[in-house]
């Protein structure tokens, strides 16, 4: 890509409205300095000495994260978070981020605020060493009335948005934001001309025909493959997803880059970009859908989008301690 060309796409950021429906989560990272040593008197065990807490939106967030950093104009979270304390500290990041807009994003007592408590290891001279996770989730499918509720927000939206992407992340169907109704919603959007690009953690086999974003295991899973697909097959299964579909599918592929695979058969891979010291591979994914939707709605050729979402990648996994975004100028250094 040409400089002038990444000048023309990224200038249109600021213009476009993006809504991000899904589940979004707060990513409460508890710092602990392992030089504060301490026995429990109470357990005769090692007590961990939080220094610091910090937190930031987390699962579909982390997406939002990125379309901030990107500077886009205007976005709109839709989702629930709990009347609890997590879901009130969400909530508050959400309304501190420049261009974002929460009358979409709902707190109701039927549900908790679903939560990633990352307690890490923060030590002189070494890189963050993340323990054992604590999450807070749902266990029960979302009341009625709530993905009602979700699903007009999203018919509502697709009158008013450039693009939608959408971001399932519980592990049991119908148990966060993404219900058969929110996606009969999302389908209706798709119909109507609007951009929408899916990930979904469990895979998008239920989706409408949306444009996909998904790894190789998801698309081998699709295929119907319990081996993990080849490079060629993983090729051929993306041309054949998208055909049927008639929408671009992405697919990540780790350290063999990112592969996009158009309707009318057309087929781009880039490998990824060279390491340069230690990674943390969290977040990465996010960037990338993030960097698509946000290229594609701008008018970027789906090889221009890939190249974005590849560089947005390559910035995010060198960030440790924390799941990373990329800014346009962190993308121009290496555009």
């Amino acid at each position: 890509m040409s400089p002038a060309q990444f000048e023309k796409i990224t200038a249109r950021y600021s213009n476009l409205r993006i809504a991000v429906v899904g589940d979004f989560c707060l990513d409460r990272y508890l710092e602990i300095d392992p030089t504060k040593t301490e026995t429990s008197i109470e357990t005769d065990l090692p007590v961990y000495n939080v220094t610091r807490v910090r937190s930031q939106p987390g699962a579909a967030g982390t997406i939002l994260n990125n379309l901030v950093a990107l500077g886009v104009g205007s976005l709109y979270p839709v989702g629930f978070g709990g009347e609890d304390g997590e879901g009130y500290e969400l909530l508050r990041c959400l309304r501190s981020m420049a261009g974002v807009k929460t009358e979409f994003f709902r707190q109701t007592s039927q549900r908790r605020t679903f939560t990633y408590c990352k307690p890490i290891i923060i030590e002189q001279g070494h890189p963050p060493r993340e323990l054992n996770r604590l999450d807070s989730k749902n266990w029960t499918p979302t009341p009625r009335e709530l993905t009602q509720q979700i699903s007009r927000d999203v018919q509502t939206l697709a009158q008013q948005v450039d693009a939608m992407i959408v971001m399932d992340q519980v592990d049991l169907a119908d148990t966060g934001v993404i219900t058969r109704a929110v996606l009969d919603a999302i389908a209706t959007a798709n119909e109507k001309g609007v951009l929408v690009v899916a990930d979904s953690r469990r895979g998008l086999g239920e989706f409408p025909p949306v444009t996909f974003k998904m790894n190789a295991a998801e698309l081998g899973r699709m295929s119907g493959r319990a081996a993990p697909l080849t490079r060629g097959e993983v090729l051929e299964h993306a041309v054949a997803l998208a055909k049927k579909n008639n929408r671009a599918v992405f697919i990540t592929m780790a350290e063999q880059g990112i592969v996009g695979a158009a309707p009318d058969q057309a087929v781009e891979h880039l490998p990824p970009l060279p390491l340069h010291g230690a990674i943390d591979v969290v977040g990465a994914g996010d960037a990338v859908t993030a960097n698509l939707t946000c290229s594609l709605a701008a008018g970027a050729s789906a090889r221009e989008a890939l190249e974005l979402a590849n560089a947005a990648a390559s910035i995010v996994i060198h960030q440790l301690g924390t799941t990373g975004t990329a800014s346009v100028t962190q993308l121009r250094g290496l555009i």
